[in-house]
């Protein structure tokens, strides 16, 4: 496929997913929707081989504004086709929250609606100092979307995501931060070499393990004690079988470094 509004990479084992309307502030088109769609199947084909991890901005100094406002202006359906309509949007949330790689999320200038919901898909976003978040949907009298309602008060709590939601206002960067929305907060020149600097890091890591870890955290609020434990069983009794398994035990025999140690990358400024 031709892509005109997304630009797709795919070097030293990290996948990078550019939004690319700058024009329109990256506001998701039904054309970006479908070369999204098209570039993350890309990425799941590819994953644990080609690709360790994900990184996903925009481009133009906003991550995105979210739904085309001026394209809803006199369109005319049925409850049922908008109910289609977000069904559709609804599938691809899935597969981007569920996706078994580390999806890093750089966030520079504007992620409002769909577009901030967008961002909290990622397991990490990295955001500038101008950057903000905001829940815009009740500026037009319409509810969250993109998985809103699902991710916003398992980051920040009940009471304060219906406070983001309800006053529709903008969540600065820092304010993000001590929110647990935002993991790290860089300079615009810097943001992307620290994305690539965490991504990186999972080059490292077992795929295998990262990716039943997600799916299990992922499931975790809606799971009782029992099937918690389960789950933990079934990952574990898998985890065991890999080869990165039997290599990391062989090295902590020998007295070898491990292949992923988060704080000697620390240390060592990898």
């Amino acid at each position: 496929m031709e892509l005109t509004q997304i630009k797709f990479d795919i070097s030293d084992e990290i996948a990078t997913i550019t939004l690319n309307r700058p024009e329109a502030r990256n506001a998701l088109s039904q054309e970006m929707r479908v070369e999204f769609d098209h570039v993350l199947a890309e990425v799941r084909r590819k994953a644990g081989e080609e690709v360790k991890a994900v990184i996903l901005t925009g481009a133009g100094g906003a991550f995105s504004a979210g739904g085309d406002v001026k394209g809803m202006r006199g369109r005319a359906e049925t409850p049922a086709e908008g109910r289609d309509r977000m069904r559709a949007a609804q599938s691809r949330l899935h597969a981007i929250i569920n996706l078994e790689l580390p999806l890093i999320v750089v966030v520079d200038g504007a992620a409002a609606g769909a577009g901030c919901n967008l961002a909290l898909a990622g397991d990490f976003i990295l955001a500038t100092p101008k950057s903000f978040f905001l829940q815009a949907f009740g500026r037009i009298g319409l509810v969250p979307d993109w998985a809103g309602f699902f991710l916003l008060p398992r980051i920040v709590g009940l009471q304060r995501a219906k406070e983001l939601v309800f006053s529709a206002r903008r969540l600065p960067a820092d304010e993000a931060k001590s929110l647990g929305i935002v993991y790290a907060i860089h300079s615009p020149e810097t943001i992307m070499a620290e994305a690539r600097k965490l991504a990186g890091r999972f080059r490292h890591a077992s795929q295998t393990a990262i990716a039943l870890s997600k799916n299990a955290l992922n499931q975790s609020f809606n799971l009782d004690l029992h099937a918690t434990l389960e789950l933990e069983a079934y990952g574990q009794a898998i985890a065991r079988t890999t080869d990165y398994h039997r290599q990391a035990v062989a090295r902590f025999g020998d007295k070898q470094p491990s292949l992923f140690d988060w704080e000697a990358m620390d240390r060592a400024g990898k």
